[in-house]
């Protein structure tokens, strides 16, 4: 029998619709905790996660996404998810991108193991070097450099989960 932990692994997929429904604040709570849980390089935990679920400052992001990816004004990258979490890394410490990037992994199996979809979705990084995300993250009381690593846009799937695709062959090397 395999295990909880594996099974997550194997069936988590990205979603790419959403359902309006906002889940509930333990389930994020829940997720962000699962973030706050992932290694990080001796373990400096140089990386944090802005929670975003105010519909007003959702849709700047989207508008700002969407702007920085050069798509269609009207474009959700977020596809329709009401809570969006940015995870950034503190820029003096030489792992902080590494850190993001497992808290994200850690945040989307948890997600997955409380019935929630999520995807993670790119350019936090260019959001986060202009004045405006800057001055929310003074607004926070965030104090130094960060670097934004990537958004966990994060809800109920619409439409169900995606199947699997095939593991491609010859990722894997031993040397005995």
């Amino acid at each position: 029998m395999m295990n909880e932990v594996l099974k997550a692994m194997e069936t988590r997929r990205s979603v790419r619709k959403f359902s309006a429904e906002m889940p509930q604040k333990e389930q994020i709570d829940t997720v962000i905790k699962a973030g706050l849980q992932a290694a990080s390089g001796k373990n400096e935990q140089a990386a944090i996660v802005i929670a975003v679920t105010n519909p007003e400052l959702r849709e700047k992001l989207r508008a700002d996404n969407a702007a920085i990816g050069g798509w269609d004004k009207a474009f959700d990258p977020f596809y329709g998810a009401p809570v969006v979490l940015i995870v950034l890394g503190r820029k003096d410490f030489p792992t902080h991108v590494y850190d993001g990037a497992l808290m994200l992994g850690n945040m989307m199996l948890a997600a997955h193991s409380l019935d929630l979809a999520s995807i993670w979705i790119h350019r936090a990084k260019e959001e986060f070097e202009s004045e405006n995300y800057k001055q929310l993250l003074k607004d926070l009381g965030v104090e130094g450099e960060w670097e934004g690593v990537g958004h966990l846009a994060l809800g109920f799937a619409a439409e169900g989960l995606p199947q699997a695709h095939p593991i491609k062959p010859n990722r894997v090397f031993y040397v005995e």
